[in-house]
C-alpha cells in the first residue's frame, strides 16, 4: 500500500469516527433536551411552573446499556427541583427507564416515561 492510500484510509477513519462522536453528542443533547421538556410538561400539569429550562447532565460512562441522567431547576417560588432518571437496557430496542422529580425535597412525580414520545 503507498503511503498516499494509508494517508486516505487514515483521514477517512478520522471523519468517520468524529462523525460518529459527533452523532453521539447530537443523541445525548436530545435526551437531555427530551427529559427537560418532558419534566416541565409533567410539572406544569400539577400546578408546578419553572423559573427556566432545567440544566440535564448525562452519565454513560458505566456501559452502554446503562445511562443516568440528572436535571436540576427552580420553581418559580424557588425551591428547588431534581429530576433523576435511569435508563436500563439502553442499548436495545426497548430500554427500561425510571425517572423521578423531587421539588423541594419531596417526591412529585415518578415514572417510566418523559419526553414527546409518552402518553
Amino acid at each position: 500500500m503507498t503511503l498516499l492510500r494509508v494517508a486516505a484510509l487514515v483521514s477517512m477513519l478520522a471523519l468517520f469516527l468524529s462523525g460518529c462522536q459527533v452523532m453521539q453528542r447530537i443523541s445525548d443533547g436530545a435526551y437531555r433536551n427530551a427529559i427537560a421538556d418532558g419534566a416541565t410538561r409533567e410539572l406544569s400539569a400539577r400546578g408546578v411552573h419553572l423559573k427556566g429550562r432545567p440544566d440535564c447532565t448525562m452519565d454513560s460512562g458505566e456501559s452502554e446499556s446503562l445511562v443516568r441522567v440528572r436535571c436540576t431547576a427552580r420553581t418559580r417560588a424557588g425551591e428547588p427541583v431534581t429530576i433523576t432518571g435511569t435508563a436500563t437496557e439502553a442499548d436495545t430496542d426497548h430500554p427500561r427507564e425510571v425517572y423521578v422529580i423531587e421539588v423541594a425535597g419531596r417526591e412529585a412525580v415518578r415514572t417510566t416515561c418523559l419526553g414527546p414520545s409518552c402518553g
